[in-house]
């Protein structure tokens, strides 16, 4: 396979047998084995004469100093005023939202005001009416003379807004922060200016509205009204028809405004007080902001990248700082927009690719604090069983295309041409959650049993074919446009992983289940994969054969990693598949290309990944990366941007199929790459260094004490030292992939030659760029 610099990439020479789920084999790189030879055990790989000396990594973003000064340079700038909620400043706690830019046709400044809880509760009327999210309001700035500049900066490091507004008649400065369900705002006038706050409550409707207008039956939400507390505390406050409130309390003192929201249901008056509790608890602007960048100072160094592409390193770091304002593991799961709600046809949680792509960046970066999907299917396990026609609850549960928070949605029928696989994904997420925390309650409480019944429900619907083996009705390979008459490729691949990560799990958690021998039989009978000559089929007689801009056909490839590179025989299938999906062109979408990024960084050709992944930051591009960051299509969609990242991840560290792959897939334009404390499966921490195209050292430390399996790239003769300087055992593997023994709590190092020095810092950039923004 070649790149599309016309280069072609490193490939493993052979494979050897994985543990992994899904026959994932552990693959070789072309290097020197260097342990000891394959299929022998030796207390230590052979050393260089620097061998056994302690060591101990030198790392130089240790202190606020260094966070600040290495952000600073990722940070989003405007230097004149954003038109567009995607082009201005974002700022967010997981629950409360907002984004700034010019009020539309007015001499203002918009601060919107969206609240991830804040949705409807009468669900006979959807998810894109019955119980969507909700707006809420905005507060406009205005000023008095007519706005002629801004120099505003989104700091990344103290997820604050701070800057001027220059106006004909003087300046405003501007200082703003979202903690703790609390928008906190200073402003100051100079010269000829004035500070003057309005709020503007919005209609409690669906933003659906842009597009349909509402279900038959549908009734208008109450009216909001207004009250103003003894100490002059605004509030407005919006009762629902389906039950429940929300709530909007704010108040100013001297050059500060704080506004919280509340919500409640079903009680109608909870969300009031809620909101009055929020303001009480900020206090002042310099009292919430010290709790704020606590949190916000604790939460960056858990891990750390750096590369030499300016403008990519620092949208990263922008989708870090996204992520983390988006979502925390006790707050809602995200819906498409985050907590920043726009007009929009999907005002709701879509459950068949974009929760799947959104939570996807938590693992690696080292952030499991911001996993409310693990946390949702927790705690919706009723809902769940609800979702699926009454015949099937005693055993079953699904959640539909989209829902609210609360996965309240109900789902198809195999046979009818539904979308059934949804549950069985996102749970494929929360398996991700597990994986590299190793946290046995999530897989006890969570995975288990929920996966169990995901699969009960396919398994209610397989049936024998003439040829023997085990055919699923017609289902829809998500929102492509044919259905197939039977054995959709999503859906196949799904109930494959699903069957075997069931087996996994009993083993793991020593259940006897009596379900095990049904799962076995259905691996072993379960049709094969609809394949024709231009790769991966839709489905049976359906195949992939106009534009579309999913890839749930491929699912076995990635995320699910069924069917993978390590697999000789489906090295040309994969790539007959991806190419043929991207041949037929029109209506890919963002996401596209980060999926084709991700799906060459597995076959280690890292140049063309990188060049599927540009794709979505050329503006020439349908469907781009937007001044800010985020994305939209018909409304806002998340998960894209969140996926780039993952993508970028992809390139630099792998750990499915049981084999921690360091640095599988790097451009060839990138010589320099520090990775540190990144999360592998396994609840692995992985450091390692990248100079000059070479790989210098491998830092990896165990959280867990399960087995590692490293397939290191490095040449020549190995150092593999504990951290107390001692010998590590290992096992080569052959090709590359080294066995070592490393307890819980130890840390192994890796490396080649003699000692490099051991010093995690940024890379130097090497391909400048402008900063995000309006620079």
């Amino acid at each position: 396979m070649t790149s599309q610099s016309g280069k072609r990439s490193p490939m493993p020479r052979r494979a050897v047998l994985g543990t992994a789920l899904g026959g994932a084999a552990a693959a070789a790189l072309p290097v020197e084995a260097a342990a000891s030879p394959a299929g022998t055990t030796a207390p230590a790989a052979p050393t260089t004469s620097g061998g056994g000396r302690p060591w101990k990594l030198r790392d130089t973003m240790t202190t606020d100093r260094a966070w600040d000064r290495f952000l600073r340079g990722q940070d989003l700038l405007w230097s004149r005023l954003p038109t567009r909620w995607y082009e201005g400043p974002f700022l967010g706690d997981g629950l409360l939202g907002s984004m700034v830019y010019q009020e539309p046709g007015a001499n203002q400044i918009r601060f919107t005001v969206q609240h991830g809880r804040v949705q409807d509760h009468r669900p006979e009327f959807g998810s894109g009416w019955g119980t969507c999210r909700l707006p809420v309001g905005h507060l406009t700035l205005e000023p008095v003379g007519t706005i002629t500049a801004v120099d505003w900066r989104l700091s990344l490091w103290n997820a604050e807004l701070t800057g001027t507004v220059t106006t004909t008649a003087g300046t405003l400065t501007l200082a703003a922060l979202i903690h703790d369900e609390v928008l906190a705002v200073r402003a100051t006038a100079d010269g000829g200016e004035q500070v003057v706050w309005t709020f503007h409550p919005e209609e409690a409707i669906s933003p659906r509205k842009i597009s349909e207008a509402p279900p038959a039956g549908y009734t208008a939400n109450p009216p909001w009204t207004t009250k103003t507390g003894a100490d002059g505390t605004e509030q407005v406050l919006q009762p629902l028809t389906g039950g429940g409130q929300t709530a909007t309390a704010y108040r100013r003192t001297g050059a500060e405004l704080l506004l919280s929201v509340g919500h409640s249901s079903p009680s109608d008056t909870a969300a009031e007080a809620d909101s009055l509790r929020h303001l009480r608890r900020a206090g002042s602007y310099a009292a919430l902001r010290r709790r704020h960048t606590r949190w916000w100072h604790a939460f960056y160094p858990k891990s750390f990248v750096s590369f030499p592409d300016q403008r990519l390193q620092s949208f990263h770091w922008i989708q870090l700082y996204k992520v983390a304002s988006a979502s925390r593991a006790d707050g809602p799961v995200m819906a498409t927009s985050g907590p920043w709600l726009e007009p929009t046809p999907w005002p709701a949680v879509w459950w068949n690719l974009n929760i799947q792509l959104e939570y996807w960046l938590i693992h690696g970066s080292n952030h499991p604090e911001l996993d409310a999907l693990a946390t949702t299917l927790r705690q919706s396990q009723e809902q769940l069983i609800a979702n699926v026609p009454a015949a099937y609850r005693a055993d079953s549960s699904g959640i539909g295309r989209s829902s609210d928070m609360f996965a309240n949605r109900e789902v198809g029928r195999p046979g009818t041409g539904a979308e059934t696989g949804d549950l069985t994904w996102a749970l494929h997420n929360v398996w991700l959650s597990y994986r590299h925390s190793m946290d046995r309650s999530l897989l006890r409480d969570t995975v288990y049993p929920v996966l169990r019944r995901a699969i009960n429900y396919y398994l209610h619907f397989l049936t024998p074919g003439s040829d023997g083996k085990l055919h699923l009705p017609s289902t829809l390979s998500p929102e492509y446009p044919v259905v197939p008459p039977q054995d959709t490729n999503y859906d196949l691949a799904l109930i494959r992983w699903g069957c075997q990560t069931l087996l996994e799990s009993a083993e793991l958690l020593g259940v006897d289940d009596e379900s095990a021998p049904h799962w076995r039989e259905v691996l072993a009978r379960l049709t094969p994969y609809p394949v024709d000559d231009n790769g991966f089929m839709i489905g049976a007689d359906t195949p992939y054969a106009q534009s579309h801009r999913h890839y749930s056909h491929m699912l076995m490839v990635y995320p699910l990693y069924l069917v993978n590179w390590d697999q000789p025989e489906n090295r040309d299938l994969i790539a007959k598949s991806v190419a043929h999906w991207h041949a037929l062109t029109g209506a890919h979408r963002g996401y596209s290309y980060t999926g084709a990024a991700s799906i060459y960084a597995m076959t280690g050709d890292g140049d063309t990944a990188i060049g599927y992944l540009r794709k979505f930051f050329d503006p020439t591009t349908r469907y781009p990366c937007q001044a800010n960051t985020h994305y939209t299509e018909a409304g806002p969609v998340i998960e894209t941007p969140l996926s780039a990242s993952q993508s970028l991840y992809d390139m630099f560290c792998q750990s499915w199929g049981g084999v921690i792959r360091v640095f599988p897939a790097v451009p060839s334009e990138w010589a320099d790459v520090t990775l540190h404390d990144f999360r592998a499966q396994g609840a692995f921490l992985v450091s390692a260094v990248r100079k000059e195209g070479v790989t210098r050292f491998i830092r990896i430390r165990s959280l867990a004490g399960e087995p590692l399996r490293l397939r290191h790239g490095l040449s020549g003769r190995l150092t593999v030292l504990l951290d107390d300087g001692t010998p590590a055992r290992t096992h080569d593997l052959g090709d590359g992939t080294l066995a070592v023994d490393l307890p819980r709590g130890r840390e192994v190092l890796v490396h080649s030659g003699a000692r490099p020095d051991l010093v995690v810092a940024p890379v130097a950039v090497g391909e400048p760029g402008a900063a995000w923004g309006l620079p």
